[in-house]
């Protein structure tokens, strides 16, 4: 079976986290990510993690409703199913467990909802945001299924990301809703701190290795002439 871009993500994630325990040095590491991004099948990828641990292990296989890295962050009781501020603020953030349906209402104040952290109570999700005369602010994982349809007087709701990556077809899906008048709600798809951090390096680990080599390439180049100018 053909492998998708998020797979083959899943699997770079897991050699990561294999990297950092010591499982792996920076050469085997470099080539196995490597392969992963230019693997075009579901058979090609298997082996390049078939010796590391599966806890914690997203799979490459066909993935059902509620699998995958985000099956662990699905269920479980809310712990908040509502948030009101007037003439001030309110925030959700970390480890919170959203419901079915969650209310939000601000009149001359804020709010933020963060939900990159955030575990979920089922796999569909109802957030009602009214905003008088404020705002909301909902920060979302670039990978999380999200749909905003509110309504906007004198105000209004909007969507941006920063194209990191596409919606897994395994996360829960969000419909974001409701109702702003001289007010607004934003939602931003943005990667959590040590991710971006993460995505750097790999990404600087892969230019030099592209760089060492072409370097190496040169060399042998350079090499080869030599031969032929003494003979």
């Amino acid at each position: 079976m053909r492998a998708s871009d998020a797979e083959r993500e899943r699997i770079a994630e897991r050699l990561r986290d294999a990297v950092a325990e010591g499982r792996l040095d920076m050469e085997e590491f470099e080539e196995r990510l490597d392969a992963t991004y230019k693997a075009r099948t579901h058979g090609e990828l298997v082996p390049l993690v078939s010796d590391l641990p599966l806890t914690g292990a997203p799979t490459v296989a066909p993935v059902a409703a509620g699998s995958g890295r985000w099956a662990d962050r699905i269920g479980g009781p809310a712990t908040s199913k509502g948030a009101f501020a007037f003439w001030g603020g309110f925030s959700r953030k970390g480890t919170w467990t959203v419901p079915r349906l969650f209310t939000s209402f601000t009149m001359m104040g804020g709010g933020e909802l963060d939900l990159r952290e955030a575990r979920f109570e089922d796999r569909e999700t109802v957030i009602r945001c009214f905003a008088i005369m404020g705002g909301v602010h909902i920060v979302v994982p670039p990978d999380l299924n999200v749909e905003v349809n509110g309504i906007g007087f004198m105000g209004g709701f909007g969507e941006e990301g920063d194209g990191e990556s596409e919606p897994d077809p395994t996360a829960p899906r969000v419909r974001i809703t409701g109702f702003a008048l001289m007010g607004g709600v934003g939602v931003e798809r943005k990667l959590r701190k040590a991710e971006k951090q993460r995505l750097k390096a790999e990404r600087a680990a892969e230019r030099e290795r592209l760089e060492q080599g072409g370097e190496s390439g040169r060399l042998k180049k350079g090499d080869g002439g030599g031969r032929k100018e003494l003979g």
